[in-house]
């Protein structure tokens, strides 16, 4: 009798179980969560974000103050709502497309920027340098600016900025101005040095939600730009991996390839054709049989021997009288008693008796056996 070890669908089951329960529950409570949010938004100065690094305090404040608020998220978004009468605010200057980018502040009538990097300076306010870092904190205006001097002292402080003729408000240890206007041909250009003032976190404070107002309310529409990596504009500026590899690379891999090849060509040359080699030894199958009888005898294993020798002379005449493989003995046995007109019980004994306890048995069971078979052989 023989038990199986290979894992049917209960013991599967049984296994997975476990595993799966806790799979289901971990998405049963992922969707519950992201159905309890809803369409809640999330991010850094998102005007549909209640978290602290949020701006809907400030959108909410701004529509209250009449004023439209438009929600961007690319940059063909952006130039469909921009227009004369619109106060453009760019959330993250350098994720913008530079071309749509400097299209876009040349429409609107006041752009507020937050935090414009190197980037966006190089590309697009060449004349603006960044002039050191400070932490944020409460700051003076010292300026001259409408905004700042209705606002009064406000969270300001990150980056500092200067360029040459533009108003430097709320500077900080090393002299730059956390708030930089510059004037242009059709309004004014805000460079914000850190997010602080207009998000929910710090806009009660100070003067922070004054100065956000004066900076972004000043015209009946907003456009409330947030830029993203993900936008399609960006895919004319993206370079695949192999614009970015230097010329010499390509050089140098062609030298190596054709390096290879010569090598190659080289190598193969000298091997030359392949070479057939006959089998040192060929051993007739007599030989072999001869081998393991004397293995047998020496190892005293006739009992093994014999079952080998019957083993053998099942199989063969199963096969002479047409009988399945997996036929048993007693079907075997009344066929061959059939065949040969033997006793059942004398076929019987040859074909399934005892071990042979030595080599003299073994002998005349070998014997029996080829009598057996030419017997049944018969017709």
């Amino acid at each position: 009798m023989t038990t199986s070890v290979s894992p049917d669908l209960r013991r599967i089951w049984r296994g997975a179980r476990v595993p799966l329960a806790l799979l289901a529950l971990i998405f049963v409570a992922g969707a519950l969560l992201l159905l309890g949010r809803g369409e809640q938004a999330h991010g850094a100065l998102e005007p549909g974000s209640y978290e602290p690094a949020g701006a809907h305090a400030l959108a909410a404040l701004l529509k209250d103050q009449g004023v439209d608020v438009r929600t961007a998220r690319t940059a063909a978004e952006a130039d469909t709502e921009v227009g004369e009468a619109t106060t453009l605010l760019v959330t993250a200057p350098d994720l913008a497309p530079a071309k749509q980018f400097d299209a876009l502040r040349e429409r609107a009538a006041d752009v507020v920027l937050v935090t414009p990097g190197e980037r966006t300076l190089h590309d697009s306010l060449p004349l603006v340098q960044e002039a050191g870092r400070s932490d944020v904190g409460t700051l003076p205006p010292q300026c001259t600016v409408a905004a700042a001097v209705a606002a009064g002292e406000a969270t300001l402080g990150g980056i500092g900025y200067a360029a040459p003729g533009a108003r430097s408000c709320y500077p900080g240890e090393d002299g730059g101005g956390s708030l930089l206007q510059l004037a242009g041909g059709r309004g004014t250009t805000t460079l914000l040095g850190t997010p602080a003032p207009l998000t929910n976190a710090r806009l009660a404070e100070q003067g922070n939600a004054a100065l956000a107002l004066r900076l972004l309310g000043a015209h009946p529409k907003l456009v409330w730009y947030l830029p993203s990596e993900t936008d399609p504009a960006l895919d004319s500026d993206r370079r695949s991996i192999f614009g970015l590899i230097p010329d010499g690379w390509y050089y140098g891999a062609a030298q190596a390839f054709v390096a290879v090849a010569l090598l190659a060509l080289w190598r193969a040359r000298r091997l030359g054709p392949v070479v057939t080699e006959p089998l040192p030894i060929v051993v007739r199958a007599a030989e072999t049989a001869e081998g393991r009888a004397r293995l047998y005898r020496r190892a005293k294993a006739a009992g093994h021997a014999g079952e080998t020798l019957r083993e053998a002379a099942r199989g063969r005449l199963r096969t002479a009288l047409g009988l399945p493989r997996d036929a048993d003995p007693a079907a075997l046995v009344e066929s061959v008693s059939t065949r040969t007109h033997r006793p059942a019980n004398d076929v019987g004994a040859v074909l399934y008796g005892p071990p042979v306890p030595d080599d003299p048995a073994l002998v005349r069971l070998a014997g029996e056996l080829d009598r057996v078979e030419r017997e049944a052989g018969r017709t």
